[in-house]
């Protein structure tokens, strides 16, 4: 594997380019590995990754139908951040935003990450009451946050409007400094250069069709459409079609798939250096470096699989923007997207193993997949290779469903699911 430095960068200018080789091999599929991980996006690559660097299992293959990143860690706003409020939520989240921290370094890899803070808008008293507790359960499970007053809002964040005429106040907020953005694609191709480096076989174009064993009861593999694998453990990351996989298997996931817009503007000169979500409008946006505003807001409401979104929630999402930040109502849209995330009754993922022997999951993030990418491998990565779930994980298995133990974090999710 190529070793990235500023170095090796200016070797390679001087040499018209010629001297770097492909970031991952396109290894064959073969017909038996230890682990099948089916899903080539952020989590089953990150997963694939963590199970050879941190538990020297290589015999892995991951599985993916079209292109690498090319489902919901390619189709979302970015965001990084651990602002949850129960204590389980805040550990992962925040293990999640940690290991971001170093994954540049971690992966010889640039991703991008780019801890430039996040605001969340707060648009009446009666909020601020509630965003203090927010704040205060934050602190007290060992994330960054603290309140903020109009003042610093309108300071840090000049475009918006907080004028007394304003349709949705600004009465203050609080802001989380260590939460941030990376490149969505970096990350995908991070992963996947660490991974194939560590001997883990990267699989494009390959669909999964069905399961091998007896669904219902034990998985032995997966049936695709380059022929059959046999593996002794096969992992789910496929985010809004984890219910269709399930199925295959032989049982029911409490997942309802939903589509999830976001927009991108033209690129404009530097205007908006921390992410702001409003708690009045749902809608969220952020600057990238190359200029564009990024923009999303809530869920379609209505289960598809369509990776497009529909016009009123286009006209919602944009129209609060325009509103909330009026020198924006001129610029260009340059383009819009949605991913399909899997949205669970408790708006947290599931973890862990399956009711069927062989079969693990990673799924139920919902809007939050793409900020939990290196904690959801990690812990999948775990309890694959140990057989045994990680603290962090142990509150997010699917059985809390039956026990009645769930963890409600639809409001800090910042969707309206």
């Amino acid at each position: 594997m190529d070793r990235y430095s500023a170095f090796r960068l200016f070797r390679e200018g001087l040499r018209d380019q010629a001297g770097w080789t492909p970031a991952w091999r396109k290894a064959p599929l073969k017909k038996r590995y230890k682990v099948a991980v089916i899903g080539g996006g952020g989590h089953g690559l990150a997963t694939a990754y963590y199970l050879a660097k941190n538990h020297g299992i290589s015999d892995v293959a991951v599985i993916e139908r079209g292109w690498l990143g090319g489902g919901n860690t390619g189709r979302n706003t970015t965001v990084i951040r651990s602002n949850y409020y129960y204590p389980a939520s805040v550990r992962l989240y925040d293990f999640a935003l940690k290991l971001y921290e170093g994954l540049s370094r971690e992966l010889n890899y640039n991703v991008m990450f780019s801890p430039r803070g996040m605001i969340t808008l707060i648009h009446s008293r009666h909020e601020m009451d509630s965003a203090a507790r927010w704040v205060g359960a934050m602190q007290l499970n060992g994330a960054d946050a603290r309140m903020i007053g109009r003042e610093e809002v309108a300071r840090r964040i000049p475009a918006l409007d907080v004028s007394p005429g304003a349709r949705f106040p600004v009465v203050g907020g609080f802001i989380q400094e260590r939460a941030g953005t990376a490149r969505h694609d970096a990350v995908a191709w991070g992963y996947a250069r660490g991974a194939s480096a560590l001997g883990v076989d990267i699989v494009e174009n390959c669909e999964v069709q069905g399961f091998l064993g007896e669904p219902g009861r034990r998985i032995e593999g997966v049936a695709t459409s380059l022929g059959e694998v046999r593996a002794d453990k096969v992992v789910m990351c496929v985010a809004g079609h984890s219910s269709v996989l399930a199925a295959m298997a032989g049982f029911d996931l409490p997942i309802t798939s939903y589509a999830l817009q976001a927009f991108v503007s033209e690129p404009v000169k530097p205007v908006l250096d921390v992410i702001a979500l409003s708690t009045a409008t749902g809608m969220y946006i952020s600057q990238s470096d190359k200029g564009g505003l990024v923009m999303g807001g809530g869920l379609d409401l209505f289960p598809s699989y369509a990776q497009r979104g529909s016009t009123p929630t286009m006209r919602r999402v944009l129209g609060a923007v325009a509103e909330q930040f009026p020198a924006f109502g001129d610029v260009k849209l340059l383009r819009q997207w949605a991913g399909v995330v899997d949205v669970v009754p408790d708006s947290s993922p599931i973890l862990g193993a399956s009711p069927v022997a062989g079969l693990y999951l990673n799924c139920g993030w919902g809007t939050g997949g793409f900020k939990a990418i290196p904690a959801g491998g990690w812990l999948t990565a775990h309890h694959v290779a140990t057989g045994e779930i990680h603290d962090i994980a142990r509150p997010f298995t699917l059985d809390r469903f039956a026990a009645g133990a769930l963890l409600d974090e639809a409001a800090a999710s910042g969707i309206a699911h």
